[in-house]
């Protein structure tokens, strides 16, 4: 059995001793999202059309599409297993794709419109992608990259066959050309569904691959920071957060279809504040989750409650931890809109938060651990557990193994690492639980990056920074900053000593744009004659931190 709605609770206390993960042996997202609501007829996506317009999809219209795209899918050859990429940002061609994958037993690779030709090359290749999904905002990117993904046999561009150049297959032919009624692949909770990709510091980025409990994770989840209100028929999400992202697509998007809610679909190349309060204001938004990056952008609207009409209940978060001002800012603003703060990783689910329903929000805390996870702090050497008041590396245990990710792919080594013997999955975030329970987030334990919500490892902005010929070593670290919580900054050793600062500088920024993605590029460089190294050559980046 799956839930329609979370059994609710009325303390924390009781939410952590009566709560049990009720998994079912017999599970496909794309039937739990779609098929079990008493009324499929009800709207589950509305979407604005970038041009104007206004497109409404029922769980029914959803389930037809992914039928035709998964038959589609299958006469193309993709099969049980195999790999597909999703490139599309907050359109309904998003979540079909996704829908039609899990409809044939495919896995799903999300991957943004923001990535640049090194970013979305890498995970193509490395998953092995046999198809991919893409907008036409990226299809030139796809086709320079073509010949360097050997599996990838099929591109699928959205638009029809007029708009669509090469041997890519129109979504919007296919579409049309085949029919529903396809026969739903027989998935369980342990299923593969998806590889999700997360930057590191000392390598490439690594394959998260999850089951299909994932998505019951992230519904479990988002129940709770939505602070129990995640009522069918009658709640509204959206948010302005990429739909590749774990948080939004998991945490918002299928949870909210999980729960028989409705989504916002509202594709931006950037985010405006004003216009912001004016979608929220239109489509009755109730539930919304918000980077922090986004909030404080939110809070240069002077008095968006007299001037918006607003339905708003709730703004959830994550990515970069909360400063007091920004909680107090919606305290003081709002009459009744609560903030929750949550915290998760790619492969660890969504595990500790706050839910104002059970426990007053205290500014700057991540929250106390959700039901169905236990968690501890401890020593990063020794591995032994810290006591309240001592600073160490948070550790989750789940109830159930299921919710949590299977494998990083590909790499054995590093699953292995991810967990101590006593069964303690690392996340490499050092906090410190006070009395109370609540937890602090201190730092990272290695050179990520925490920028607008994104994590960015660093290695690969510095490779990128190397493509340029008046480069010769690169350092890249995070230092603080007023709106993203933590910039990019480069130091760059530069190969001679005859370049134009200036000039150089924007033509490092352009060019790791182009070849990551928007957000990776670095805000701040810095030239220097020399970089500090170790005695193996590696760049020593707490020396660049430190000489902040």
């Amino acid at each position: 059995m799956t839930w329609t709605v979370m059994p609710s609770f009325d303390t924390h206390a009781q939410a952590r001793e009566e709560f049990r993960w009720n998994l079912p042996e017999e599970f496909n997202p794309a039937v739990d999202f779609l098929r079990k609501h008493d009324d499929t007829s009800r709207t589950a996506l509305r979407y604005e059309v970038p041009d104007g317009g206004l497109e409404t999809y029922s769980f029914d219209d959803l389930d037809d599409a992914s039928d035709r795209i998964a038959a589609a899918l299958a006469d193309l050859g993709v099969e049980t297993g195999d790999r597909v990429g999703v490139v599309v940002p907050q359109k309904p061609q998003n979540p079909i794709s996704h829908l039609a994958n899990w409809k044939l037993g495919a896995v799903s690779v999300p991957l943004t419109v923001l990535f640049g030709r090194d970013a979305l090359q890498y995970r193509l290749a490395d998953s092995e992608a046999a198809a991919v999904v893409v907008d036409p905002s990226v299809r030139e990117t796809i086709e320079e990259i073509r010949e360097e993904c050997p599996d990838l046999e099929h591109v699928i561009e959205l638009g029809g066959a007029e708009s669509v150049a090469g041997d890519a297959h129109a979504f919007d032919d296919l579409l049309a050309e085949y029919d529903p009624g396809i026969d739903v692949y027989d998935a369980t909770s342990e299923t593969p569904t998806a590889i999700m990709y997360t930057s590191g510091s000392t390598g490439p980025p690594k394959g998260v691959r999850h089951s299909h409990a994932l998505w019951l994770g992230r519904a479990a989840a988002a129940y709770n920071y939505f602070d129990q209100g995640l009522e069918p028929g009658e709640t509204t999400l959206w948010t302005p957060a990429d739909w590749a992202w774990g948080a939004a697509l998991g945490g918002t998007l299928f949870a909210a279809w999980h729960h028989g809610c409705t989504i916002v679909g509202w594709p931006r190349d950037g985010f405006d504040p004003e216009e912001a309060y004016d979608l929220m204001e239109r489509h009755g938004v109730t539930k919304a989750f918000m980077p922090p990056t986004a909030l404080r952008m939110l809070m240069s609207v002077d008095d968006p409650e007299e001037r918006f009409d607003l339905d708003l209940e709730t703004f959830a978060s994550a990515g970069e931890p909360l400063t007091s001002e920004v909680v107090d800012w919606v305290d003081e603003t709002f009459a009744d809109i609560a903030i929750n703060e949550f915290y998760g990783q790619t492969e660890l689910n969504l595990v500790v938060g706050n839910s104002s329903s059970w426990f007053d929000t205290r500014p700057g805390s991540m929250g106390k651990p959700f039901p169905g996870y236990e968690v501890t702090v401890l020593d990063p050497e020794t591995r032994e557990e810290l006591e309240a008041g001592e600073v160490g590396e948070l550790a989750v245990k789940p109830d159930d193994r299921r919710v949590f990710f299977d494998e990083y792919w590909k790499l054995p080594e590093k699953t292995e690492n991810k967990r101590t013997e006593d069964g303690w999955f690392l996340t490499g975030d050092l906090v410190e639980r006070d009395d109370d329970g609540y937890c602090w987030f201190v730092s990272r334990t290695d050179d990520v990056i925490l920028t607008s919500g994104y994590r960015v490892g660093p290695m690969e902005v510095e490779e990128a920074i190397l493509h340029h010929p008046q480069t010769e070593q690169a350092g890249v670290v995070g230092v603080p900053d007023e709106t993203r919580g933590e910039a990019i900054k480069a130091y760059v050793q530069p190969a001679t000593d005859d370049y134009d600062p200036d000039a150089l500088r924007e033509e490092i920024r352009d060019l790791v744009r182009e070849r990551l993605a928007e957000y990776e590029y670095p805000k701040h460089v810095a030239f220097v004659d020399e970089l500090p190294t170790t005695t193996t050559g590696k760049i020593q980046r707490r020396s660049l931190r430190d000489g902040e």
